[in-house]
């Protein structure tokens, strides 16, 4: 599995409609065959601040991904929302298919 994270700090005029900005390339890259999940998320310290969780089967997937037409539509519609270059982490995890359980927390019953 290929596990990539972003963060994009977004320009304060366009954080409310990052969301919408991103949604097509969003609904897009979720449909790719070999895209794990796509997940968005903003900071609760600072608001113009967005986190992209992603993952793809293989690095075949990934490369498919940013070779797509909607990848580079995509990124020609951010450079004009972002505040400044986003930061990356792009690891490759062998044997791994997406999430796994967290082993030291579980839900109790309620009492």
């Amino acid at each position: 599995m290929i596990f990539i994270a972003v963060k994009f700090t977004v320009r304060p005029d366009r954080a409310d409609d990052w969301l919408t900005l991103v949604d097509d390339f969003t609904q897009a890259t979720r449909a790719e065959a070999g895209n794990l999940f796509y997940e968005w998320s903003r900071s609760v310290d600072d608001p113009n601040q967005f986190v992209l969780i992603e993952a793809f089967a293989d690095a075949e997937a990934g490369e498919r991904h940013v070779k797509s037409d909607h990848f580079k539509a995509g990124i020609e519609s951010m450079a004009d929302a972002v505040a400044r270059t986003p930061e990356i982490i792009n690891v490759e995890i062998p044997g791994q298919d997406g999430w796994s359980a967290m082993t030291e927390l579980t839900p109790r019953t309620p009492a």
